[in-house]
């Protein structure tokens, strides 16, 4: 018995975490194992996250212990566990972007020559030994902000590694890296487990957590519910222990016919980097239209310039036969266009505002009494979404800042149907949520389409966009590869596409 807690790196006991009323975490108790990966999963809002902050030091738990390689530790913040052998790489990055590569990696903990001066030398061979030692090929004078979120991503797991982590937390770090960069990953973590470090991955993708996972825990209202090892579980018995009933269907049934063409882009170019060449497609009523292509193949990129946040260099956007061409985003909201947005903490939310603000600032206008804004209105309004999004909250006044990022989704996805809208644009809308959620968002995208509201969805998901999609487009580099039915085609065939091969 002693041998078997021996082989215990992390064990977590009795831990609880209230936030005012709201009881997130309910005396959980976890153990992993030394070099091996365990999968972390649950519904948005589950505690998750919760608990790794708990173990992080960035939240204080209210009850319970946690113990390290043996022995009880209680961190005072994030650098006293990295200091201590605990790691975290957050999905929503947290990086100094006008500073360069080595700056970041080296932040707060900068060395100094026998002069106090700090040694940048020494700085750039050890970034330089480490990227090599991972087989990463980094420009370490680049400032972050001139990185793709992927790029900024792994080089925040690389800072992770530099630390000598013993526990090592990855929170969703696939959800912005393309195929090759996810095998990329999974090689270093299997390089990391092999030296025996720990490492706990949170995903809500069931292929990956099977891939790379040796056990798998799951928690379910701040519940520890399950925990098995990969090779004795499946997929349908993780998704009833998230959600404690079985999904029938994942996805809601494809039973609407698309009407007339409701939106028309032709020849659509851009004037600046990452360029646009030539896009032409159309959307027709009540259709919900796919956009895929690897990381960098322009989907982002359209999106905005048809929402008038990206300069065109040439082409047209009609609605109904009327020529649309937007200068900013302003001008695309007054004729029906919504656009969620990828990052959702970055540009889609207002962090520092509570849900009633959140849900209803993209439609103040519908919540005016006389001259002023009728906060009544506004809070009826946000109760409201709160029931048809099943957002986990305690009310209108919460905090945004306090739901899960899941919870946070709902709310964006709520705000932009207030403005009743007539095009509805997704940038990857279940990237960083659990299956329950995804299935609401998809029978939300649905019922708009019985309504005759059009949908452009951006998804990095195959299976979701073949599932939820009526027609899928091709993209890469800029350009459009070919156009493709779902059921004409095959996640392989896909895949091919979007490398420039043929299906």
């Amino acid at each position: 018995m002693e041998d078997k807690r021996e082989d215990i790196i992390l064990s977590i006991r009795g831990m609880s975490k209230s936030f005012g009323r709201n009881r997130v975490l309910d005396h959980i108790n976890l153990d992993v194992k030394r070099g091996t990966v365990m999968g972390l999963m649950g519904e948005n809002g589950a505690g998750k996250s919760t608990m790794m902050k708990c173990l992080f030091g960035t939240y204080q738990k209210d009850e319970g212990n946690i113990y390290l390689d043996g022995k009880e530790v209680n961190f005072s913040g994030p650098k006293d566990a990295l200091e201590n052998g605990i790691a975290m790489v957050h999905q929503e990055l947290n990086q100094c972007l006008e500073r360069n590569v080595v700056d970041n990696l080296f932040l707060g903990r900068y060395p100094v020559n026998s002069l106090g001066v700090i040694d940048e030398k020494r700085m750039k061979n050890e970034a330089s030994k480490l990227f090599r030692k991972l087989g990463m090929t980094v420009n370490l004078e680049q400032p972050m902000r001139n990185m793709s979120v992927s790029q900024r991503q792994m080089c925040e797991i690389a800072k992770a590694i530099s630390y000598n982590s013993k526990v090592i937390v990855l929170d969703e770090p696939t959800s912005s890296l393309t195929v090759q960069e996810v095998d990329k990953l999974f090689e270093m973590m299997r390089m990391l487990r092999d030296q025996g470090i720990s490492l706990i991955y949170i995903s809500h993708k069931m292929d990956e957590i099977f891939e790379i996972c040796d056990e798998i825990s799951v928690l379910r209202d701040g519940n520890l519910v399950m925990t098995k090892s990969a090779k004795e579980t499946n997929m349908n018995e993780l998704i009833t222990a998230m959600v404690g009933r079985v999904l029938e269907n994942r996805f809601p049934p494809v039973d609407n016919q698309p009407g007339d063409v409701v939106l028309s882009v032709q020849h659509l170019s851009t004037k600046f980097e990452p360029y646009l060449q030539d896009v032409s497609f159309d959307v027709h009523e009540g259709e919900i239209f796919g956009l895929y292509g690897l990381v960098g193949a322009g989907r982002t990129e359209l999106l905005e310039t048809i929402f008038g946040i990206r300069t065109r260099a040439a082409g047209r956007v009609y609605l109904n036969n009327k020529l649309m061409n937007f200068s900013c985003a302003k001008e695309a909201m007054d004729y029906g266009f919504a656009l969620i947005t990828e990052e959702r903490k970055a540009n889609g939310l207002f962090l520092k505002g509570d849900l009633t603000f959140n849900t209803t600032i993209a439609n103040l206008n519908a919540y005016k009494k006389g001259v002023a804004i009728s906060d009544p209105k506004m809070v009826k309004a946000t109760s409201n979404e709160i029931k048809i999004m099943h957002t986990k909250c305690m009310g209108p006044g919460d905090m945004i800042s306090s739901l899960s990022g899941g919870n946070q989704q709902k709310v964006v996805v709520g705000n932009w149907l207030n403005t009743q809208p007539k095009i509805i644009m997704f940038d990857e809308p279940s990237r960083g949520i659990d299956v329950k959620a995804k299935q609401q968002i998809f029978q939300i995208m649905w019922e708009q389409s019985r309504l005759g509201i059009a949908s452009i969805m951006v998804s990095s998901e195959l299976e979701e966009l073949l599932e939820v999609c009526q027609r899928i487009l091709i993209m890469r580099d800029g350009v459009i590869q070919q156009e493709v039915y779902p059921e004409d085609v095959k996640i392989d065939d896909l895949y091919a596409l979007c490398m420039g091969g043929e299906k």
